[in-house]
């Protein structure tokens, strides 16, 4: 995203990424740091990781921040607690998710429970809770942009992992309501939608013996990279963006195309 004049663009803004540990994440939150944001590297358990992605982190001003999204109160807590601490939250990236295999006709049903309360608890009543919270905190402070980060999934369907696909729907469909319910109070929602990715959540598939199917599977003959999918958060976080609000943007390299 390198237009004339934007280098800068989010030139003391402060931003809270999701799963900025790892993945698209990382990318997003030292892309932001790039362009002058002050990031909240927000990680569940992996310290060192968030760590590690602290560290590539150009400028001053950025912090890391724990919270389990399954935990309404340490969702709260955690976006309170960067408003609080930087004085402002401009901008959500709600990129943390999961992904677990349960094949309905193999797993077991205390099983198949098991992951459809952490998948939807983790990837969309989280977000949910954290878009809740930082919404009304944007509206109070003027606006502000909240970023999901969805799926191909969503549309396409996941036989082998249907909680995963019913959460990211879930996600395309809040994103479009609170972008109803919030454009008249100067906050601006969005979803981006990746197909598969280079990622370490991606990486039993990219590495087995479908690997080559997969990145077949677009006429580009690869995978999404990271840094695809973070040039799309940051456009859609732009202020510029602003009658975009609701879009579902595509990021699959046409590996699935929807009517």
């Amino acid at each position: 995203m390198k237009t004339e004049g934007s280098e800068r663009q989010f030139e003391g803004k402060v931003v809270l990424v999701t799963g900025g540990s790892g993945g698209i994440g990382r990318t997003v939150c030292r892309r932001f740091a790039e362009r002058g944001a002050r990031v909240w590297v927000h990680y569940h358990r992996g310290e060192e990781a968030a760590d590690a992605s602290l560290q590539q982190l150009d400028g001053d001003g950025h912090h890391k921040v724990s919270a389990d999204l399954r935990d309404p109160t340490a969702v709260r807590e955690m976006v309170e607690g960067v408003a609080t601490e930087s004085g402002r939250l401009d901008i959500l990236v709600n990129n943390a998710g999961i992904f677990e295999r349960h094949p309905p006709l193999t797993v077991d049903f205390e099983t198949w429970c098991e992951v459809w309360e952490r998948t939807l608890g983790t990837n969309l009543v989280g977000a949910a809770n954290a878009a809740y919270c930082a919404a009304r905190l944007m509206v109070a402070a003027g606006g502000g942009r909240i970023v999901n980060i969805s799926s191909r999934g969503a549309f396409r369907g996941e036989p082998e992992s249907p909680a995963y696909g019913a959460s990211k729907a879930g996600i395309n469909a809040l994103s479009q309501s609170l972008a109803l319910a919030l454009a008249p109070h100067g906050v601006y929602v969005y979803a981006v939608a990746p197909g598969f990715v280079e990622t370490a959540m991606a990486r039993p598939y990219l590495t087995g013996e479908m690997a080559e199917a997969i990145r077949q599977q677009s006429p580009l003959g690869r995978v999404a990279t990271t840094e695809d999918i973070a040039y799309w958060v940051l456009c859609l976080a732009d202020e510029a963006a602003t009658f975009a609000t609701g879009a579902i943007v595509d990021v699959n390299g046409a590996s699935y195309l929807r009517t």
